[in-house]
């Protein structure tokens, strides 16, 4: 009998690309273990669980459900039960930081499990909390989780292959299927509207704004809505202020049939979102749109060739689902000349590293 790990790591969509480095981590470290993730089946209507984000990786081999909101003595007996049944030898902890105390009971529960072995439990201040830098934007998710497992080892967030979807073949089949319709079009532009929490919605003002005037400045570009079955209707709406070629995809596609579709993007428009996180582990460039709820750079999508845009106010971090008080002010500040302009600089980017590419497969 092979000996088993077991990862604690509760969210969707977003919360699994950012801890993809992380897992590849553990699966380094345990590479003839099975790796077993105690995770939650159900958020809401419009997030993915991890077991959509991770089938094919070879990351993870089973899941334990975590009830949410878990108070019923029974029901965490039951718990308890099936995790002894697995009998795994360590515990890796991936959790989102809750404070110090909620770290220490979750240890005492997880040694009454009977696992000897708990790595990355942020039970200290500095593990809690990610560090600022010299740039004033704050440490990414994805490395504070690494930071937290230094006793496996390091693994780069620079390599791609840290973010490796293992997108399939007939993944990637099913979004040319998908794309079908567009391909006589020009060059791709991605979208997402969706958001878990109202304070991260720019709003369907400044999206019908924003597809108009992306319209006229791109003729002959093709547009392909992402997302949740419950986004379709929404999308659908948007749509008509596109009025070149188009696709929605929203509910029509696997989470990972989504990032084939994502990879073929040029420019990826969204909110502090899922999607976001996957067209940016795919290699495709964001022109994200986010609210102050969380510090800066905390969630930002990883690497260089993002354009973020996020307003620094004395309220930020405020971790707010609702924002009553202010009227969500700092995503409501950002005008739709800052994102046009965003998707624009993204796009002549892309153009001038084509042409540059070109050249020196010319001089080769």
């Amino acid at each position: 009998m092979k000996p088993a790990v077991l990862i604690y790591r509760l969210g969707s969509l977003g919360d699994t690309v950012v801890a993809l480095p992380a897992l590849r981590l553990v699966e380094r470290a345990f590479p003839d273990a099975e790796r077993w993730v105690l995770t939650n089946f159900s958020v809401n209507r419009k997030a993915a669980v991890m077991a959509d984000v991770l089938e094919g990786t070879g990351l993870v081999h089973g899941y334990i459900k975590y009830p949410i909101g878990l108070r019923d003595p029974l029901a965490l007996l039951r718990l308890r039960k099936a995790i002894g049944r697995l009998r795994p030898e360590a515990l890796v902890y991936l959790a989102a930081p809750r404070g110090r105390l909620n770290a220490m009971r979750d240890m005492a529960f997880f040694r009454a499990c009977g696992i000897r072995r708990l790595i990355g439990v942020p039970n200290t201040v500095a593990l809690q909390h990610p560090i600022q830098q010299a740039d004033g934007r704050y440490e990414y998710e994805g490395a504070r989780l690494l930071r937290c497992l230094v006793s496996l080892g390091e693994i780069s967030l620079h390599d791609p292959a840290a973010f490796d979807l293992n997108v399939s073949d007939a993944e990637r089949a099913r979004a040319r299927e998908a794309l079908a319709p567009l391909f006589d079009s020009g060059p791709l532009v991605a979208a997402s509207i969706g958001a878990k929490v109202d304070v991260k919605d720019w709003g369907d003002a400044n999206w019908a704004v924003l597809l108009d005037r992306l319209d006229q400045a791109l003729p002959g570009a093709a547009m392909a809505m992402v997302g949740a079955a419950v986004e379709r209707g929404r999308s659908e709406a948007l749509l008509r202020h596109w009025r070149g070629a188009s696709v929605n995809l929203c509910g029509r596609l696997t989470v990972r049939e989504s990032a084939a579709v994502l990879e073929q993007a040029r420019v990826v428009i969204g909110h502090d979102s899922g999607p976001m996180h996957l067209a940016a582990a795919v290699g495709s460039p964001c022109v994200a749109i986010f609210s102050s709820r969380n510090l800066p750079g905390e969630w930002f999508p990883y690497g260089q060739k993002h354009r973020v845009l996020y307003r620094h106010i004395e309220c930020h971090g405020c971790k707010l689902d609702v924002c009553i008080e202010r009227q969500k002010a700092c995503i409501n500040s950002i005008t739709v000349d800052e994102v046009f302009a965003a998707v624009h600089e993204s796009l002549e980017t892309h153009e001038t590293e084509d042409r540059q590419r070109t050249l020196r497969m010319g001089e080769a």
